[in-house]
């Protein structure tokens, strides 16, 4: 596993989570600091689907429009630490997320634009 994604949990409806992800190694962390990064995200029974993306020094963010204005996309380039912040959850935002580096530092919404990949972290929101 490359990268690691860690934060998510269990939540009300209407909640809050903030999702983190960082290289599992040091020398990839210095690599990644020059990539876009993004999150994706399964829902059990469906395909994996963009939620946001961010470039590589921050300064470009994209988002699906089902999470616009609720989520944030950030990252720490000293420590470099992709987040998402996940605010006004619904039972919809249930799924696994995923963190990717993208194969450039900018980074889209399909998976092709990325090449790295992290396991995973489950949020479950309840009604």
């Amino acid at each position: 596993v490359q990268l690691q994604a860690s934060g998510g949990g269990l939540v009300q409806a209407g909640g809050s989570l903030r999702l983190s992800c960082t290289a599992s190694t040091r020398t990839l962390s210095r690599t990644l600091s020059n990539n876009g990064m993004g999150w994706f995200r399964q829902a059990p029974g469906k395909e994996r689907d963009f939620v946001a993306s961010i470039s590589w020094n921050g300064g470009g963010t994209l988002y699906a429009d089902s999470v616009k204005e609720r989520f944030t996309i950030s990252r720490d380039r000293v420590q470099n630490i992709l987040y998402l912040q996940m605010n006004e959850l619904t039972p919809e935002d249930t799924a696994v997320y995923y963190c990717a580096a993208a194969r450039s530092a900018y980074s889209g919404r399909s998976s092709s634009d990325y090449r790295t990949w992290g396991q995973g972290t489950l949020v479950t929101v309840s009604s």
